[in-house]
């Protein structure tokens, strides 16, 4: 045997020691590792700038790169070197060492530890704190570009009456600006502070001087560097008020200067400032005085200034000045808020005007052909027959509708109406076999367009389809069929290689296609392959043979990704809807562009006010930028995303946004000008929903134009909850085709209702034209009912559906067994001085899991029908079916002094009272009860009409009305 410990039979080897080929191996194993995780850093970056090059917006991602590189070396070199500097300083400036104390003798053995790395540690300190801050500056890249390219606005706030852009697109940048220098003044002191102290310039416990003169004219200069700058902080917090927020009456965010701002708080502001400079002087003077007597005791006097007139005197003006004449101390500042608060969200056009809320029409029947002409009643709402949609129209089960389908117009037989419209959407859950090949490579796409009438159900109570079958053939003519983009589509596909994709089943068998759309990223460069595989964690893309020569990867496939994706400085609407524009299917997406910085205008956060019933759970109803708070919103870009091929363009629909062409010019060739949307695509477009919402809320309080009423809060509104469901949320706006009092004929309209604070009968009807064809296109109109008389709102008229006995009992017949009743959209339309509404009642019954139309209700003037058809019904209530009226509910029975007709009006009221007890009972509705209750009133109805009729037939008597009906 050779001897292990080396000899003539071969080389020793040393104990311990790894041989050279171990060594190479482990060094070639380290620098894999280091290129492997470079890679793995590398790929999101690759895959991100593959994606834009893709939808051909890649100047927004190197744009938005440049500028969060050029940030963060810059304020990253910036900090680095305040603290290196100061730290080099402070050791630079470190007095001759001499262990003369315990302190001393301490810190002299962490001296001597760190003397041989002192250069290592300097750098790396200074990296540390440098990529930090680098980190934190290139988050603010939209401040810069929005500093750096800012348009003016044109108006002038109304205290200081500076242009609106030095709030929204300067004042941002200042304050970021100022804080970074206090990060590096208060880092910087630290540093040298602890630098100083280690090797001696400051000292602690031990005797004499406790700082050297060295050390205290360093420090002394951060330190006027730091209340300099908290002069600057005054002087912008002067600002700073016009865009400041408070609680103030029922405005959680109010904003702007209030009396004791502009009396009380802008003075001191001013005081402290001036303060503060001759505080930083002070500071500044100990580098010729070596003392800090003077500054201490400026900067105590700063302080105590602080407490005194920045804190305590504001609350002495506000306690002693404004409570005891609030109205006339604020109502100057309410009236600045109430002009910019409306200025700012784009109601200051609204059009509010008085309407009775009562007909004053003899014959109803005479207004039954206005209906009509009036409003196009939708009785298919689109946001319950999304499951019959489903249940008649999937065809496949890997195929699907989204749960709130979405309200359009279209032509159909040479007419424009309300078309309820969805997308069949590709739905991986229902494919036969889920596996990485059918997920991601067979099943990639949903076809076809699926539309019904609005207005319209077939005799069974299913949608009438304008569009339908698969392949989709009607009214939409011929289109592009193949869906690659859509609302439900959230995975990854691969097309275009080798392997076919389904396109769809008929009798005839599977039909295959092969995409040639053009988007995606193309998947034939070995690099490209590995960087999706690591970005997606799916090692297959690397080496799987279905990927082949014309493979390519899509995905950010959602309209809203899409668009948020390539204009990030967007905040986009939560709800994408489809539209056959031109031979194919587009998705419009409604962008808009907002501000915080709006001076005197009132924030609102976007999350709350955008949300209703169709955003609570279990609704894919999307919640626009769930937590932003703004106080200036303009729908300023219409987008459209290609269904097939995913291309994205922006359009600009406000051209006189400064905000928008503030971020025009940060990146410039991204928004096309509105000139170059199509006649075809202005057909399909509308006004927004959410900035509708937001707009309807400012709109519960900002409908006041004059400060005392405003002050008052005698003119507040709520929007009521949804009636027809029992989420507790407020009920969301709905689209159909009408006119208001004012308009010569129907317009595609977004409509809402108001409801006083706290009760539950009407305040207002609101409505906005949404047709961008017509001259007075985003015109808001409010009816405002009168506060003299009672008109009930959605939650009553809801009840009142429920509580008449007829209606009570075909419900209950339609919810036997194992149905269940499902109500409609609550329409409500203005109609010759009094409100018309209908609903629409939907039955998911027995084996049928999707809703039918069964009755449509409809009330008018107190009078209410419940019939199988919306012309039925309509017919019923204004009487023009050959049958009587039905009964006035509105309509009280007439009053007398004959104590007969008063004694059988008492238990005529007392029937009433019974019956709604029985169908309020704590186990459900006491129809034994009801009934008995409703022969009663009968009965006591019917000896008031003769004991009414005995007195007017009496010589003398006045002829007195028999009008008593049935409640």
């Amino acid at each position: 045997m050779p001897d292990r410990g080396g000899g003539p039979t071969g080389p020793r080897i040393r104990a311990g020691r790894p041989s050279r080929r171990a060594r190479t191996l482990l060094m070639t194993l380290g620098v894999l590792a280091v290129l492997g995780m470079a890679f793995t850093m590398f790929a999101g970056f690759w895959t991100d700038w593959l994606w834009y090059r893709s939808v051909r917006y890649s100047s927004v991602f190197t744009t938005t790169l440049w500028t969060k590189i050029g940030l963060f070396f810059v304020f990253g070199l910036l900090m680095a070197v305040v603290v290196g500097l100061n730290v080099w300083l402070a050791h630079r400036m470190r007095p001759p060492l001499s262990a003369m104390s315990l302190e001393q003798q301490n810190l002299d053995r962490y001296r001597m530890g760190i003397a041989p790395y002192k250069t290592w540690l300097l750098l790396a300190v200074s990296a540390v704190v440098g990529l930090i801050a680098g980190a934190s500056a290139a988050g603010q890249w939209r401040t810069w570009l929005m500093w750096v390219n800012a348009v003016p606005f044109h108006q002038k706030d109304p205290q200081f009456h500076l242009d609106v852009a030095f709030y929204a697109f300067d004042l941002p940048w200042y304050r970021f600006l100022l804080g970074f220098g206090f990060a590096a003044t208060i880092l910087g002191l630290i540093a040298a502070a602890l630098t100083h102290y280690l090797y001696g310039g400051l000292r602690v416990t031990s005797p004499g001087a406790r700082a050297t003169a060295a050390a205290t004219g360093h420090l002394s200069v951060l330190l006027g560097v730091f209340v300099a700058l908290k002069a600057v902080a005054y002087w912008l917090d002067r600002y700073g008020l016009a865009v400041k927020s408070s609680d103030f009456r029922a405005t959680d965010n109010w904003t702007g200067l209030r009396y004791v701002d502009a009396n009380a708080y802008l003075p001191a502001k001013t005081i402290l400032f001036c303060i503060a400079v001759i505080c930083a002087l002070l500071f500044f003077a100990t580098l010729w005085r070596r003392t800090w007597q003077l500054p201490v005791i400026g900067f105590g006097l700063m302080v105590l200034s602080a407490i005194l007139i920045g804190g305590l005197y504001p609350a002495i003006v506000q306690k002693f000045q404004v409570q005891p004449n609030e109205q006339a101390k604020e109502a100057p500042y309410v009236q600045k808020n109430l002009k910019a608060t409306r200025e700012a969200y784009g109601i200051d056009d609204t059009r509010v005007s008085e309407y009775p809320g009562t007909s004053s029409a003899k014959d109803l029947a005479g207004l039954r052909d206005k209906v009509a002409d009036t409003a196009s009643l939708r009785i298919m709402d689109p946001n319950v027959v999304s499951p019959t949609f489903q249940q008649l129209q999937q065809i496949r089960n890997y195929y699907g509708f989204p749960n709130n389908l979405d309200v359009d117009r279209y032509r159909v037989d040479g007419k424009e109406q309300d078309t309820v419209i969805g997308l069949r959407e590709l739905n991986l859950d229902g494919i036969p076999k889920n596996n990485w090949i059918n997920d991601h490579f067979r099943y990639t796409h949903g076809y076809g367009a699926v539309a019904a009438k609005g207005t319209e159900a077939d005799e069974e109570g299913r949608p009438v389809f304008t569009e339908k079958n698969l392949p989709s053939r009607g009214d939409l003519g011929t289109y592009q069929q193949q869906i690659y983009y859509g609302e439900k589509t959230t995975t990854y596909s691969i097309v275009g290689g080798p392997q076919k994709e389904v396109d769809y089943s008929d009798d005839e068998g599977e039909k295959t296609t092969s995409y040639t759309g053009g988007s995606g990223v193309n998947l034939d460069n070995a690099v490209n392959r590995a960087a999706y595989a690591v970005a997606f964690n799916e090692p297959q893309i690397l080496y799987s043979g279905a990927i082949g020569k014309g493979s390519r990867i899509l995905y950010n496939r959602t309209p809203k990704d899409r668009v948020e994706a390539v204009a990030p400085w967007l905040t986009i609407d939560g709800d994408a809807y489809p539209a056959v524009i031109d031979g194919r299917i587009q998705w419009i997406v409604d962008a808009y562009t907002t501000s915080n910085g709006y001076p005197y205008a009132s924030r609102t956060t976007l999350g709350d006010t955008t949300a209703d019933s169709l955003t609570a759970a279990n609704n894919s109803r999307a919640v626009v930028a769930q937590q932003n708070q703004v106080n200036y919103i303009r729908n300023s870009v219409k987008a459209t995303v290609d269904a097939y091929t995913g291309a994205v363009k922006l359009y600009q629909w406000d051209s006189a946004d400064p905000v928008l062409k503030t971020w025009m010019k940060a990146f410039p060739g991204t928004v096309q000008p509105r000139s170059d949307i199509s006649t075809a695509l202005m057909d399909h477009l509308r006004y927004p929903q959410d900035l509708f919402k937001v707009q309807r809320e400012l709109l519960t309080q900002y409908h006041v134009t004059d400060a005392q009423t405003f002050l008052s809060g005698s003119e507040v509104w709520q929007v009521p909850d949804d009636p027809s469901n029992d989420s507790r949320s407020a009920v969301p706006p709905y689209y159909l085709s009408m006119k208001m009092p004012d308009q010569a004929r129907q317009a595609f309209s977004l409509t809402t209702t108001f409801t006083p604070n706290g009760r539950d009968n009407l305040g207002a009807f609101m409505a906005v034209n949404s047709d961008p064809r017509t001259s007075d296109y985003g015109r808001i109109r409010i009816l405002k009912l009168p506060t003299s008389t009672t008109v009930a709102g959605p939650k009553q008229v809801q009840s009142q559906f429920n509580s008449e006995q007829d209606i009570a009992e075909t419900i209950s017949l339609l919810s036997r067994g194992h149905s269940k009743v499902e109500y409609g959209n609550l329409l409500t339309v203005p109609l010759d001085g009094g409100l018309l509404y209908a609903e629409p009642v939907y039955v998911r019954g027995g084996e049928l899991k999707y809703p039918l139309l069964r009755k449509v209700l409809v009330t008018y003037g107190g009078r209410t029908a419940f019939e199988d058809t919306l012309d039925e019904a309509l017919d019923k209530v204004f009487g023009t079916d050959g049958s009587p009226p039905p009964p006035d509910t509105g309509t009280t029975p007439p009053s007398t002094t004959d104590p007969s007709v008063k004694a059988a009006l008492d238990d005529a009221q007392k029937a009433v009272d019974a019956g709604k007890d029985a169908l309020k009972a704590p186990d459900g509705p006491d129809w034994g009860a009801y009934a008995k209750a409703q022969k009663d009133l009968e009965d006591a109805l019917k000896r008031a009409e003769e004991a009414q009729a005995r007195a007017t037939a009496k010589p003398g008597a006045g002829s007195g009305g028999s009008g008593g009906k049935k409640s």
